[in-house]
């Protein structure tokens, strides 16, 4: 069976295609677009792959599964090429001979770093977002399943472990003691990566870690979204602008090597110019070295949508303005690294990431090479290094 996978969105869609792909039984040709309904702009892109991938393939079979899927499945089961439609609690069993689910979503494509799922869905409510509708409540993966798949991934290759979920710092028992059980379980994962953290829910055991586990990787991306009160208040976010930055600093003041990347939200409903400035602010406060900045979209059926919105122009300007602060601050990072010694994982073809995640290439260098490596040059974006 020819299975090709399209995955939009986040890690966890990535590690949930890749499942479907490896449990896919023999038979006829699929191609797997695995939606993302994020924003506006990811569910328009989905509509775009699915259009491209006819045109390409048009014998083939095209099952439609993901958030955009589940939340709009009569408009994906009209396009032309599209067999199925599959909601995101089926998607998983969607090729295969039985109704079985695989007990964790693993693994990503064979790769150095690997994405295993420890959780998904959502109890929150954050009024900008649609996910916690199309992913269900926050449902933990057992502890035994989270083990046996990081042995799977570690057995086919894999250097590193990225725990990856809808909301990972809502695991069942707490996400520091889920890491710490993994480290004693499995003394081969020496480089375990975490995905993207809710602040407000950093456990005490978590912060143990990151002050003393050099197993745990260094960077730390977490989802803030504002720097300012009233529309933290108003997307419903469970932190301040000031707990955001004290998280942050507690992470610095154990970790010396931290760093920070954050998800922000540009133009934001009834946003004023002096909040949007609070955001821009929070990216020196915060020192946040890779900001992924999203335009506010005003998703159907959120309570967000039915806000005062802000004129396009504005949204897309604001977002413009946060995009370039952080591309200088992230510039003025990479730059800061050059002369010194990191320790870097080689993903492919020469290419690898530092522990705190810059882009480093040492020429000469293979898939799975890992070592401690001087940081030669840096143009702006990635660092050319060589072996120590």
């Amino acid at each position: 069976m020819s299975v090709e996978t399209i995955t939009m969105g986040c890690r966890l869609n990535f590690a949930e295609s890749e499942t479907i792909a490896r449990t896919a039984p023999a038979g006829e040709d699929w191609i797997v677009v695995n939606s993302c309904a994020v924003t506006n702009e990811a569910v328009r892109q989905t509509r775009q792959a699915i259009r491209r991938a006819h045109r390409q393939r048009p014998d083939a079979r095209i099952l439609v599964t993901g958030c955009a899927a589940e939340l709009d499945p009569a408009t994906f089961s009209t396009m032309p090429g599209v067999t199925r439609v599959v909601g995101n609690s089926s998607k998983l069993n969607s090729l295969a001979a039985n109704d079985v689910m695989p007990p964790v979503p693993s693994g990503f494509m064979g790769h150095v770093r690997s994405f295993v799922a420890v959780q998904t869905g959502c109890d929150h409510r954050c009024t900008f977002c649609s996910i916690w509708q199309a992913r269900g409540p926050s449902v933990s993966l057992s502890f035994d399943a989270i083990r046996d798949a990081v042995a799977r991934e570690l057995d086919r290759g894999a250097a590193e472990i990225v725990l990856t979920g809808v909301d990972i710092t809502d695991y069942d028992g707490g996400l520091g003691r889920l890491c710490q059980r993994l480290l004693a379980a499995e003394p081969r994962l020496t480089r375990l990566r975490l995905s993207s953290l809710d602040s407000i829910e950093i456990d005490d055991a978590l912060f143990e870690l990151i002050a003393g586990e050099p197993r745990l990787m260094s960077h730390f991306h977490l989802s803030l979204q504002s720097g300012d009160d009233m529309i933290l208040k108003r997307m419903k976010r469970r932190h301040s602008r000031a707990e955001a930055v004290r998280a942050v600093e507690r992470i610095k003041v154990v970790r010396a090597d931290a760093t920070i990347g954050a998800d922000l939200i540009a133009g934001f409903p009834t946003e004023t110019e002096d909040m949007a400035l609070n955001t821009l602010k929070l990216i020196e406060d915060c020192e946040i070295i890779a900001a992924h900045v999203f335009p506010f979209s005003p998703r159907p059926t959120t309570p967000a949508a039915r806000m005062p919105q802000l004129p396009r122009e504005l949204v897309k300007a604001r977002a413009s303005r946060l995009r370039q602060a952080a591309a200088q601050r992230r510039k003025r990072w990479l730059n800061s690294l050059s002369g010194t010694v990191q320790p870097v994982l080689i993903e492919n073809n020469a290419k690898g990431h530092s522990d705190s995640f810059a882009p480093v290439i040492i020429a000469g260098s293979k898939r799975g090479d890992a070592g401690q490596a001087r940081i030669t040059s840096s143009d702006g974006s990635t660092l050319m290094a060589v072996w120590a």
